[in-house]
């Protein structure tokens, strides 16, 4: 404290007043090459420490920035993969019914078709036996013509040995065979 006081009365005596603040030259020079080191110094901090901080942040953000848009992107996509696959499955039914009623159809058809062929074989099978069953008919009544001539032919020939010659014979024959006619012995 004595020194202050000491201080304070060198300056009454030089004629100067005391004050609270030794505002001078000297101060102000230190006060401006304060600020030009503080000033200086923040350039200094700015460029090697504040742009390098600055810039990863922007990268960081953007990083961040660019993962939620992706997630978004995803998230909406995943949104429309799961509406198709719950439109596909409620589909799947009806594609299901469709094509066992497509597969009914065919096979309906294709019994419808069976059936008309089948008809169809057994009227050819049943014109056929009757076209056969009509040859054997034709056959069996020319065969007992034969056989009716052949046996008139031994009675007619038992009796005109007995009572007639073998020229009145013979024109007997010749005669019948004319009558009767040669379709007979052809078919």
């Amino acid at each position: 404290m004595n020194t202050l006081a000491g201080t304070g009365f060198m300056l009454a005596a030089a004629g100067m007043e005391p004050r609270l603040f030794d505002l001078d030259l000297q101060l102000a020079a230190d006060a401006v090459l304060m600020i030009i080191a503080v000033f200086t110094l923040f350039l200094i901090a700015s460029k090697f420490l504040f742009n390098p901080v600055r810039d990863m942040m922007q990268k960081r953000q953007d990083k961040i920035k660019g993962e939620l848009d992706s997630a978004a992107q995803d998230m909406a996509d995943a949104a429309k993969l799961k509406a198709d696959y719950e439109s596909r499955i409620s589909n799947i039914g009806k594609e299901a019914e469709a094509i066992l009623s497509e597969a009914r159809k065919k096979a309906l058809a294709n019994e419808n078709k069976i059936v008309a062929e089948a008809k169809e074989e057994a009227a050819r099978i049943i014109e056929r036996a009757k076209a056969e069953a009509e040859l054997e008919k034709k056959k069996a009544v020319d065969d007992m013509k034969r056989e009716m001539i052949v046996i008139a032919s031994m009675m007619a020939g038992k009796v005109v040995n007995s009572s007639i010659d073998t020229a009145v014979r013979d024109s007997l024959v010749d005669e019948t065979l004319k009558e009767i006619g040669e379709g007979t012995w052809l078919s």
